[in-house]
């Protein structure tokens, strides 16, 4: 977005626009030095850098990392963590990134969030679609204009949530609290397994003024189960088969059980290969999978997911022992999720564990009134956002048990965050 200054090349990651950040959406927080001074707020390792990012820009927090994976084998940035910096660059204004020799040393200046249309960002084949639309998400909501954009890469894999889980269930999250559904859509337009990708989504997202706070305590009863399944440069039978071993545990418990299909082929279902070398070892990306929400009587969603496909390039295997694996048979597929999903509602709340550090954000982003909600047990991922919101918004949360469920009370006072930078239509 917007003209570039001194551009650089440091070993391939680039340095990327000098001008001023944006002041306006100044975020008080009184363990940080005098902004005037170009202050860094320093911080050491890899871990949570999506969420370290995020609160960086909107807080206009100057952020310094340091000893990023300095002990590993392979220091420093990954892929996926490189294209992300690209892209939170390509949606925003003035912003400065700066990457030392070795990738270990981060320096984070942040501007202003611009949004626009007709976006391309292609995400790489590191990590897939899922890790970078959470991030990119939250500053969307904030950002000047809309934002729409493309995003090309792998949109199933066993990482992060697939494609289908952020349409099925974060949208209708955000809409909680107070994001429109005018403008907010996630559109599929070919898939990508692992390890070449080749998927496309197209996400539009509309900005808001404010989040309101919810008081989301009701989780309600499960009134009915949706879900999807997908197969790429498979048989379509494949679904069929996790269709029906799903359903034999579904039905048991409740009728209103409908799972749908999605079997790509040709172009829409990802790339054959990379280059004519990778084709002789992969020859093509095979993948299925199966995406399952249940809604509740209070309209909570909870979801999970999975993809069976060949490992992404650079993970254990490698590309010569790549044609070797065995694909986890459908017919398992199908039961180990469906079983997977049931042991998150058991754990009771309104969301499941996936969404935990996106719920507890948009919490402490929201107006400066008190969000309650109610979760399950609370996860890794879960606490490492609860660090990086004290950390950078200096907000701290009551979560209490309710000795008659055994669920945890999330308790919050949101910090009023407002967006002053929205082009008002």
């Amino acid at each position: 977005m917007g003209k570039t200054v001194n551009k650089k090349l440091k070993l391939g990651f680039g340095v990327l626009k000098s001008c001023p950040y944006n002041r306006n959406s100044i975020i008080r927080d009184q363990s940080l030095s005098k902004m005037g001074n170009t202050t860094y707020k320093k911080l050491k390792g890899s871990q949570n850098l999506r969420q370290r990012l995020v609160l960086s820009t909107l807080a206009s927090t100057p952020l310094l990392i340091e000893e990023i994976r300095a002990e590993d084998t392979w220091p420093g940035l990954c892929p996926h963590e490189v294209s992300l910096l690209r892209l939170i660059e390509k949606v925003c204004d003035d912003c400065i990134v700066e990457i030392n020799e070795t990738g270990t040393k981060l320096k984070y200046k942040p501007g202003t969030v611009m949004g626009g249309k007709n976006l391309v960002h292609d995400c790489g084949v590191s990590r897939s679609i899922g890790y970078f639309l959470e991030p990119l998400i939250l500053l969307a909501l904030f950002a000047k204009k809309p934002l729409s954009i493309r995003l090309k890469g792998i949109t199933n894999d066993s990482k992060d949530p697939c494609v289908d889980t952020f349409r099925s269930t974060t949208l209708p999250m955000l809409m909680r609290f107070g994001v429109p559904s005018e403008g907010l859509e996630l559109k599929i337009e070919s898939r990508g397994a692992p390890p070449h990708g080749g998927g496309e989504v197209i996400l539009t997202v509309p900005t808001v003024e404010k989040l309101t706070a919810v008081n989301w305590l009701d989780e309600g009863m499960v009134k009915r189960i949706r879900g999807v399944t997908f197969s790429a440069r498979v048989s379509s039978q494949f679904e069929n088969a996790m269709i029906r071993s799903a359903r034999g545990i579904f039905n048991r418990l409740l009728p209103d059980v409908h799972i749908f299909t999605d079997h790509k082929a040709g172009p829409q279902a990802g790339k054959h290969s990379l280059s004519h070398k990778e084709m002789a070892f992969h020859g093509r990306s095979p993948g299925y999978g199966i995406s399952l929400v249940a809604e509740t009587t209070s309209g909570s969603f909870i979801s999970a997911d999975t993809t069976v496909s060949h490992a992404q390039l650079g993970e254990v295997g490698e590309i010569e022992d790549e044609e070797k694996s065995v694909l986890t048979p459908p017919e398992d597929v199908g039961e180990q999720i469906a079983s997977f999903l049931l042991e998150q509602i058991e754990q009771g709340g309104v969301v499941d564990l996936t969404h935990q550090g996106l719920l507890f954000l948009l919490c402490a982003l929201s107006e400066p009134d008190v969000s309650k909600v109610r979760i399950g047990k609370l996860s890794p991922y879960g606490i490492e956002t609860l660090n990086s919101i004290r950390e950078f918004l200096g907000l701290k949360f009551s979560i209490n048990q309710d000795p008659s469920t055994g669920t945890l009370i999330f308790l919050g006072m949101g910090c009023g965050y407002k967006n002053v930078s929205r082009k008002i239509s």
